[in-house]
């Protein structure tokens, strides 16, 4: 059984993969908050901006085998013949249910499989693509990724201490400060100068904006 918030197709907006094509597949449940609002300022992490409570977003719902989900998903992409389907599994937290049989399920219909994880959890095997992103001072077990995706800035989580951490790319993602107002310029956002200078002095690290808000889609 797969819990899934919500599957759509989009651009993703960040990261490596930044512009390209693919279909968002959401878990539902978290192991660092509970998703209610009642629970955020106790939560691990307590800044997320994510929505991945219950199972009624589209094309959301309890899925019984990882076939449905992957059939839900090849629905999704609008040209099996052009290119390399992409999926993302994200949430929430996908390592909480995402298995080799759905990463199989995926392959052979043949998606590159993508994950979104906050590194808390080991990843199965088959997964082309790993982002970590690590919060607050949870513990982070995958020490060998394709992208560090680092939310900054986190007083618990400074760049420095994921050091050990092997991967192809090292990105900051300006955290969203709730005291500029949506579509303001994002260069005048303190937490986005303060990765800008970050990446300037550390330029192991790249500067990831959030493209699909900048734009204004999913």
């Amino acid at each position: 059984m797969y819990r899934i918030k919500e599957m759509f197709y989009s651009l993703q907006g960040e990261g490596a993969h930044a512009g390209r094509p693919a279909v968002f597949c959401r878990f539902s449940k978290c192991n660092l908050w509970t998703g209610r609002e009642k629970d955020r300022a106790t939560a691990v992490c307590n800044f997320c901006d994510t929505d991945f409570v219950g199972t009624d977003g589209s094309f959301g719902g309890r899925y019984d085998t990882a076939e449905a989900v992957a059939d839900q998903v090849a629905r999704l992409w609008p040209d099996l013949s052009q290119g390399t389907p992409y999926v993302i599994c994200t949430g929430g937290e996908p390592l909480l249910q995402l298995d080799k049989a759905l990463i199989d399920a995926f392959h052979a219909r043949g998606f590159e499989v993508g994950v979104e994880t906050n590194g808390t959890l080991p990843a199965p095997e088959g997964l082309d693509w790993i982002c970590v992103s690590p919060k607050a001072d949870a513990p982070v077990v995958i020490e060998t990724c394709d992208e560090l995706k680092l939310v900054y800035p986190q007083p618990l989580a400074p760049p420095e201490r994921f050091r050990h951490i092997k991967a192809r790319y090292y990105f900051l993602s300006p955290m969203a400060d709730p005291q500029v107002r949506e579509g303001a310029d994002p260069v005048k956002d303190r937490n986005t100068r303060a990765a800008l200078e970050y990446c300037l002095a550390n330029p192991r690290w790249r500067l990831s904006l959030q493209m699909h808000k900048l734009l204004g889609i999913e």
